[in-house]
């Protein structure tokens, strides 16, 4: 009698959002299914913004099976961004049905998963196509849902920079302070709370004119 092979499951895990001063971190977990190959998995940053849509719909019609999670602004500033990082890597993870027999994680620590496999991957994106798939969902669900907060706080053009640090953001933050979906406890909205800039402003949502 010949024994049937068994098969592991692997799964890819990213996240997106770790250095934004804005917004939750979100993280994905995909297993890829041999049988639909998905040419042109790569790092999420690595690729346009037409590629990556693309890419997302391919993703979510051929895996094997695809979760979503995040963190909240308010759990990034209670346990710090990297814990809350991997708290939404455990939430994908525990979303999986069937589960992964090992779970491939990028970077280099590991969420609190008892009873997975897991192995960290430092630049995984870039080398293992189910955590490249991985990246991809949560930057594209990342970006909605910053397109979402850009209608609520049109001031800030989250539409723009996603909630990064980039210079037009910090110009913007120091002008019209911080909002309610600011995390607080990154260096550069933490001055503009304590009043290095402007002292504890909590902006409010859709601004009147004078305020855009």
């Amino acid at each position: 009698m010949t024994e049937k092979r068994v098969i592991k499951l692997v799964a890819g895990v990213d996240e997106a959002g770790r250095g934004p001063l804005a917004g939750p971190v979100v993280a994905a977990a995909v297993i890829l299914d041999a049988r639909h190959p998905i040419p042109g998995l790569s790092d999420s940053k690595k690729l346009s913004a037409k590629k990556r849509a693309e890419l997302e719909v391919q993703i979510k019609q051929r895996a094997m099976v695809w979760a979503v999670a995040e963190a909240s602004i308010e759990e990034i500033d209670r346990f710090n961004i990297l814990q809350a990082s991997l708290l939404a890597m455990k939430r994908a993870v525990l979303q999986l049905q069937p589960m992964p027999g090992l779970v491939l994680i990028d970077g280099n620590r590991l969420p609190d998963l008892a009873g997975f496999e897991l192995q960290a991957i430092v630049k995984g994106d870039l080398s293992e196509p189910c955590i490249s798939a991985a990246s991809i969902l949560a930057k594209e669900y990342r970006d909605r849902q910053m397109m979402v907060l850009d209608q609520r706080y049109p001031q800030y053009q989250f539409a723009r920079h996603k909630g990064y640090p980039t210079q037009r953001h910090r110009s913007l933050l120091k002008q019209y302070g911080a909002c309610a979906v600011h995390r607080h406890s990154f260096k550069p909205v933490k001055e503009v709370l304590s009043g290095s800039h402007r002292a504890g402003v909590i902006a409010p949502e859709n601004p009147t004119a004078s305020g855009t």
